[in-house]
């Protein structure tokens, strides 16, 4: 009965990956043939799953695979094969991707590559106790992680971290926003796209070389209309120029906001100062790129396909939590990395089916409309 069940059940998660996903396992190179053990890419990616969702170390995954039938297979054995399927991880991601709520990026300049920085903290479970900080970076639309390191858990956040490229757009969210980071990025002919903080960002007027009263200025914005701003800022003795772009929140959003601010505040047992609700008004980023290659809509627009993945990245990191991470710099990494995207993908698509919940217990396919039900009757 059990084993009929995980066959159901497996049945449905299935329904769910990108078609051809099995075809892809050979053309990857992650199911080049049926060997051993692992003799489909059914059991491959069940065994996979074991081990990069649910935080089981390779041991454990190793052991639970061979209890449950899906295959006797050693550690290290399941570590090669995880190695050899991270293609095929990173491709069905990215197309699972593109088929989600998150999937579709604003237009950008050709030539330019999109990543967004992230980083998080892995709790290791079981006599470890190990606390880690891993510091991803992941292209869109293609979801492909093309970078990352570990440090311990006092490894700050930092653009300076990454290795980028001429070209390069980085997106950051708060914890980004530090001049020296942004700098870095631009040393490296890159640009930015970075939330801004009410504090620990000082700018300069681009004319006086003043500082600039942010508030002040966003309180010169009307209604849902987006303005922007020339800015500088100084990193040593170099100047930099920027744009700070901004656009009001609407009241729910800003009450949402605050009411979020008031229950840190009440965490931490601090005092919230006027200024803080004030700004929490607004989303504020800061860029380095032209006018000419993005304006001031297009700029907050592809924040905020960042801002639509940081939801996908919270799954993400309550996931991150469960595992043994990889501290090694080889493929297995990047693998673990994207099985983690996958199952947050996978979570998303069971979560919308979730939303139509069908008395049997499962989607029909192909569905059927309602239109052409009553056609039919």
């Amino acid at each position: 009965m059990a084993t009929s069940v995980l066959d159901e059940e497996w049945g449905v998660l299935t329904r769910l990956l990108p078609e051809g996903w099995r075809e892809l396992a050979r053309d990857t190179g992650a199911m080049r043939r049926a060997r051993g053990a692992i003799d489909s890419p059914d059991v491959l990616l069940q065994v996979l799953l074991l081990h990069v969702a649910t935080g089981l170390s390779l041991k454990q995954a190793a052991a639970r695979a061979q209890t449950q039938g899906l295959a006797s297979i050693t550690d290290v054995g399941l570590l090669k094969r995880l190695r050899s399927s991270e293609g095929w991880l990173r491709e069905l991601a990215r197309r699972m991707f593109e088929s989600s709520r998150f999937g579709g990026t604003p237009a950008v300049p050709a030539g330019r590559r999109v990543r967004v920085v992230d980083a998080t903290t892995v709790e290791e479970p079981g006599a470890t106790g190990t606390d880690w900080r891993i510091h991803y970076a992941i292209t869109l639309p293609h979801m492909a992680c093309d970078f990352y390191e570990v440090t311990d858990a006092q490894g700050g956040e930092g653009f300076s971290r990454l290795p980028v490229q001429p070209g390069d757009i980085v997106l950051g969210d708060r914890g980004y926003g530090y001049r020296a980071g942004v700098a870095h990025v631009l040393a490296h002919q890159g640009d930015v796209i970075v939330r801004l903080s009410s504090v620990g960002f000082p700018l300069l007027s681009s004319r006086t070389q003043a500082p600039v009263n942010l508030l002040a200025l966003l309180r010169r914005l009307k209604g849902q209309v987006p303005q922007e701003w020339t800015v500088r800022f100084q990193v040593g003795r170099t100047v930099h120029e920027a744009r700070v772009c901004a656009v009001r929140k609407s009241r729910l959003a800003t009450e949402r906001a605050r009411q979020a601010l008031r229950q840190r505040a009440i965490r931490r047992q601090t005092v919230l100062r006027p200024e803080t609700l004030a700004y929490a008004q607004y989303v504020v980023v800061l860029t380095t790129l032209s006018k000419e290659d993005l304006d001031v809509g297009a700029v907050l627009e592809l924040y905020r396909a960042r801002w639509q993945i940081e939801l996908c990245f919270k799954r993400l990191k309550s996931l991150f939590r469960l595992g043994h991470v990889p501290k090694r710099s080889d493929a297995s990494a990047r693998a673990w990395i994207e099985g983690k995207l996958l199952t947050v993908l996978l979570i998303e698509h069971l979560l919308a089916q979730a939303r139509l919940f069908s008395p049997w217990g499962y989607p029909l396919s192909p569905p059927q409309s309602l239109a052409g039900v009553h056609r039919g009757a």
